[in-house]
């Protein structure tokens, strides 16, 4: 079998590490056949502990720099116009176990990311219901969710500049995929901004505060690309470009190592960037590199495309990978670079197959 380079090792893995996997968990590849994640397969993470809300007495709050300080229920809510969006969302730590050494947190595979559809309203009319005063200029959403970080308690926060938040997708979503929100994934409310890794799309929604200054909160502090606790960093924003195989065949019951037989093999994936569209997807087997076909993006998606490749497989170990570019010449590196919390890893994935 060939050996991939990556981290397999138990003795890596402490019990925090252990702890993390059990609460959080990523999305069966498999499921990259579906255009969307079904709920029950979608990832999920939850920094703190998931609160449990009573809809009928939860309330959201619009306050700070604002004309007309606000408070909805869902009620309230529902009577703005509906909003509706196939949207991807990508864990900022996908690809963590794949870097090496392996940097702290949660030890996601390639599976922290999935496709829903999501509903609400447009969080650009509720804003403007509350009339933004000249002064603002980032705007925070709270959640509920709480806990201890660094010796000090704090709520999840997030925060966009005014400009980003003025724009027209994004979305305050009470439903998903058709029903409403499950409490794992931030009922009664959730932030979803398209095209932005998953910290940005804060969970468990109970206020939004407008402020006339640049907000840096602990969340942001956590999500910054940096060599050494020493160094500012770079923030974390939108997903790179990324492209996923469904590993192909059977697997073996106790690694999951791939098998297949020999003949005509249909690969099949997605990708998507944060950016832009995709433009191609290439397929490598043993190092030789082809074109495969994409779909075409759809313009009021917000979403991965569809890419497939027919291989005629030979017996043999093979080491297959998929490398995405998009529509702005952004491409998938095939080494990850190491930082150190391990953000935002688009390299290439890696799927060593046995035909026989």
């Amino acid at each position: 079998m060939i050996d991939l380079p990556i981290l397999v090792d138990d003795s890596l893995f402490d019990a925090y590490d252990v702890q993390k996997a059990r609460r959080n968990r990523g999305m069966p590849l498999e499921a990259l056949a579906l255009d969307t994640t079904p709920v029950g397969m979608h990832y999920l993470l939850a920094h703190f502990d998931i609160p449990i809300f009573d809809p009928d007495t939860w309330s959201l709050g619009i306050t700070g720099h604002v004309k007309k300080p606000l408070t909805f229920n869902l009620e309230q809510l529902r009577r703005f116009p509906r909003m509706s969006q196939i949207v991807t969302i990508e864990c900022a730590g996908n690809g963590r176990t794949h870097i090496e050494p392996r940097p702290p947190g949660n030890p996601w595979g390639y599976d922290g990311v999935s496709t829903s559809i999501w509903s609400g309203v447009s969080l650009q009319l509720a804003l403007n219901e509350a009339e933004i005063l000249k002064s603002a200029r980032s705007v925070v959403f709270s959640g509920a969710d709480f806990g201890e970080r660094l010796g000090r308690t704090e709520y999840y926060k997030r925060a966009l500049s005014l400009e980003e938040a003025a724009s027209d997708d994004m979305l305050l979503a009470f439903e998903m995929s058709g029903r409403p929100l499950e409490p794992q994934q931030g009922a009664p409310l959730r932030l979803v901004a398209p095209g932005w890794y998953g910290m940005a799309h804060v969970k468990w929604l109970t206020g939004i505060e407008l402020i006339d200054h640049e907000f840096d909160g602990p969340q942001h502090e956590a999500y910054r690309i940096k060599q050494s606790e020493d160094e500012l960093g770079e923030p974390v924003t939108k997903m790179k470009v990324r492209s996923l195989m469904i590993p192909p065949g059977y697997p073996e019951n106790s690694h999951r190592h791939r098998l297949l037989e020999p003949g005509l093999v249909t690969l099949q994936g997605r990708a998507w960037s944060g950016t832009a569209e995709i433009e191609r997807v290439e397929v490598g087997i043993n190092n030789v590199w082809a074109e495969s076909v994409v779909e075409p993006a759809v313009a009021d998606r917000k979403a991965w495309q569809g890419w497939t490749y027919q291989w005629g497989a030979e017996s043999g170990e093979h080491l297959l990978r998929c490398r995405a570019t998009d529509a702005l010449g952004n491409t998938q590196p095939l080494v990850p670079s190491w930082n150190l919390r391990g953000l935002a890893n688009n390299a290439v994935q890696q799927v060593a197959v046995t035909v026989r």
